[in-house]
């Protein structure tokens, strides 16, 4: 009897944890009226199952730590299993003491061609690079698991940035777009290169500092939170001084502007004219927004 007990305890516990992302998949193809909807709606059952049932580490995640994210693929077109589409790739993380979710990653990958024949089984395999589909999704799953590591403890995300940089290697002579840094200054190359880079360090400092130090101090006090998440984005202009208009500074923002203006226009106020000249030298694309913070 206790053998079974025993048996049954590490079946729970092995259940409740391991995977590491709770996420959203979603395939809209309302562009594509000379196919059967049935493909699309098997793939999107597929992918969803693929993405949160694969390990992508060794670390086991309880339930509770699951990455919330979401994919969402727009298809344009589709011709005999091949599929020419954009991926929007989202994710976030909880704010300590609050139901609030922090968006972390905002990122739409509009270099994405895939073949996929319905039913087919989606496995990964991080030696050999099979299906550019696979390929896709293994190396944004994980850039959110590094992303979301680099917010609770400095440049711990590095692991899960390598396993997206071997995907990349993997990926460059795939002759499929994006995974080049021929295809563009703006893509998955780049993006991992970059995250990768010492010159781009002090993104990864912003994240923590951002994260960990600033929004999960605000329960106890929201000024202090306050401060140190404008003490984070002086951090982030480090990037600035090296490399104007860095691809990474572009995608704090993307993931962050809109936070920070709610934060910075409500709630215990804090002496912002610092802040806003260098908000507007550092993401100038985002002035309109910059100037609804009072």
């Amino acid at each position: 009897m206790y053998k079974w007990l025993g048996l049954m305890l590490v079946m729970i516990t092995f259940s409740a944890s391991g995977q590491e992302l709770n996420c959203n998949v979603k395939i809209s193809f309302e562009r594509i009226t000379d196919a059967n909807p049935q493909i699309f709606k098997t793939l999107e059952r597929s992918l969803s199952d693929f993405v949160n049932n694969t390990r992508w580490s060794t670390r086991n995640f309880e339930r509770n730590e699951k990455i919330d994210c979401s994919m969402f693929i727009n298809v344009s077109a589709y011709s005999n299993n091949s599929f020419t589409a954009t991926f929007q790739v989202q994710s976030s993380r909880p704010v300590y003491g609050s139901t609030y979710a922090s968006p972390v990653f905002n990122f739409n990958d509009k270099d994405f061609n895939f073949r996929y024949n319905e039913g087919e089984n989606l496995y990964y395999n991080p030696n050999s690079f099979d299906s550019n589909l696979v390929a896709t999704v293994a190396y944004y799953a994980n850039i959110i698991i590094g992303m979301d590591a680099d917010s609770f403890e400095k440049l711990s995300g590095t692991e899960y940035y390598q396993n997206a940089q071997n995907v990349a290697s993997l990926g460059a002579s795939s002759g499929y777009k994006g995974w080049s840094q021929q295809d563009g200054n703006q893509n998955r190359y780049f993006l991992i290169t970059d995250l990768l880079s010492n010159t781009y360090t002090p993104f990864r400092d912003a994240l923590y500092e951002y994260h960990l130090i600033g929004l999960d101090a605000m329960s106890q006090d929201q000024k202090v939170g306050k401060e140190k998440v404008m003490a984070s984005l002086k951090t982030l202009s480090k990037v600035q001084s090296v490399r104007p208009n860095a691809f990474l500074t572009r995608i704090f923002f993307d993931a962050k502007s809109d936070e920070i203006v709610a934060m910075f226009s409500g709630g215990p106020t804090v002496n912002t004219a610092e802040l806003l000249e260098m908000l507007n030298r550092v993401s100038p694309l985002n002035s309109a927004k910059w100037n609804r913070i009072k």
